[in-house]
């Protein structure tokens, strides 16, 4: 099948968060199925000022954004096997961040992201290439499962194309002021409740939910979580609609990118059957940080965007705690100030089994996953989480809240019958995290039952293989219901 994967965001590229790794990795295991993939973003400044090769295609668009007519042009580049293609416009994408300023959207990302689906479809009609399925994710794509439905419904290009819409994150669903509906290049029979229209407001997510041939998200738990109250982000009800379209696959990693025994980033590579290795990375990140090298010391990692979502409040009640307690904890991230403040306030306070760096750094990251007998997830929320697959293949024993991909991932040891590979709780509470820690440092001071489950979490499997056969088959079921059997 001929799949274009139209994204906001893609590794090596432009990234924020997992959407990037996902629409950068899994385009690379497809190709190897067979399947012909290519994928389309937006030409952003990160990517004009990165070491890559940008090749000018003859193409370009006009698309009619709040009135007034933009240009986009189009360029090419590739990433592995993957032909990229990049849609410029420098009044919108040659911008310091993605999305906006560090405390705030930027005010016309409305406009932003119209521009984007609707030069996106514009420009394949004039290209040399008719994908089969358009692959679309997240709120910023949106619109595009909109307009093929109504707008270009009886185009004969698009005629036969099947789209699925990936949900990465329900909780960012690109809300907007009704007035924006005029930017979006849309009339008021798009703002009605069987369309865009959301408690007085536009909301993208719910179009794209709406209008889309299927949808899935990115765990099997996640996605049935999502038609309850509790996570559905107040989109349950629509979701529930379209029950019949919708399933879970969960997300993978590049395991050529993400592999203990051939990563240069760390202290000493090693294996599953070698662990050697991995008590000279704990010993190389004790001492990076000034911590106290002891080797029977739980070190506790965590490599995270710092928000409510990934259980930070949770952890900010336990920290006078942590630094009373018999182990160490080595956090990296950025978001919230004030959770950076808190680590920095105990930190003030003597507490140095605790060590912080605020701002992300991609080579202690991999050095923490390496080093850390323990890795913490406490998530409110995860729908799918990559941290705790990279931390699995590094043999870093996660510690997670029982959620979305974390729930799929995860087996506790109170499982029965599987094979453990970390400890999960599932009330939402620090006194339920905290028990679970102790189970875990219970477990590390067992060395041949840690050695056990270290070994267990190194050999599961969570490379892209079994998600992109999965993929291939939401694909095939996508064409069926456009009456191809094209395969």
């Amino acid at each position: 099948m001929k799949i274009l994967f139209i994204a906001s965001e893609v590794a090596p590229f432009a990234k924020t968060g997992g959407l990037a790794d996902v629409t950068g990795s899994l385009p690379i295991e497809l190709i190897r199925l067979g399947h012909e993939v290519r994928v389309m973003m937006p030409f952003y400044k990160t990517v004009s000022k990165g070491d890559f090769l940008i090749k000018k295609i003859r193409k370009s668009v006009n698309v009619s954004i709040g009135g007034s007519e933009k240009k986009g042009l189009l360029r090419r580049t590739s990433h592995s096997t993957v032909p990229v293609y990049l849609l410029e416009n420098k009044e919108y994408f040659n911008r310091n961040y993605l999305y906006g300023f560090p405390l705030a959207d930027y005010p016309d990302n409305a406009c932003r992201y119209a521009f984007f689906c609707r030069g996106v479809l514009e420009l394949l009609k004039r290209m040399d290439y008719r994908p089969d399925i358009l692959h679309c994710h997240d709120w910023q794509t949106a619109l595009i499962p909109l307009l093929l439905k109504y707008e270009y419904a009886n185009d004969p290009f698009f005629a036969g194309m099947s789209v699925i819409f990936t949900i990465h994150n329900l909780a960012y669903q690109g809300l907007f002021p009704a007035e924006a509906l005029k930017s979006l290049g849309l009339d008021s029979s798009y703002f009605t409740i069987d369309r865009l229209e959301f408690y007085g407001k536009i909301n993208l997510m719910k179009g794209g939910i709406l209008s889309a041939d299927l949808i899935n998200t990115v765990s099997e738990t996640y996605c049935r979580e999502i038609l309850s109250y509790e996570y559905g982000c107040g989109l349950e009800g629509v979701l529930q609609t379209r029950v019949d379209s919708l399933c879970g696959i969960l997300n993978g990693i590049d395991y050529s990118e993400w592999d203990p025994t051939t990563d240069r980033e760390i202290f000493k590579n090693y294996s599953a059957f070698s662990l050697s290795g991995k008590a000279m990375n704990k010993k190389g990140l004790q001492s990076l940080l000034g911590l106290e090298l002891d080797a029977t010391i739980p070190l506790v990692g965590m490599v995270s965007r710092m928000i409510d979502q990934k259980g930070f409040d949770l952890i900010g009640k336990l920290l006078p705690v942590f630094a009373g307690k018999r182990m160490q904890m080595v956090v990296i991230g950025s978001g919230d100030e004030k959770y950076a403040k808190m680590f920095e306030d105990i930190r003030a306070k003597g507490a140095k089994n605790i060590a912080f760096h605020r701002r992300f750094d991609q080579s202690l990251a991999r050095k923490i996953y390496a080093g850390s007998d323990i890795f913490l997830m406490p998530s409110r929320f995860e729908p799918c989480g990559l941290s705790q697959l990279i931390a699995l293949r590094y043999g870093a024993v996660p510690v997670v809240r029982r959620t979305g991909g974390l729930a799929d991932t995860v087996i506790d040891e109170r499982a029965g019958g599987r094979e453990q590979s970390g400890f999960a709780f599932s009330e939402y509470s620090g006194a339920a995290l905290l028990d679970t820690l102790d189970r875990a440092f219970k477990a590390f001071g067992e060395g041949e039952r840690w050695k056990k489950i270290i070994k267990s979490t190194m050999t599961r499997d969570f490379s892209w293989k079994q998600s992109a056969i999965k993929y291939g088959e939401l694909y095939k079921r996508g064409m069926l219901m456009k009456g191809s059997t094209h395969g």
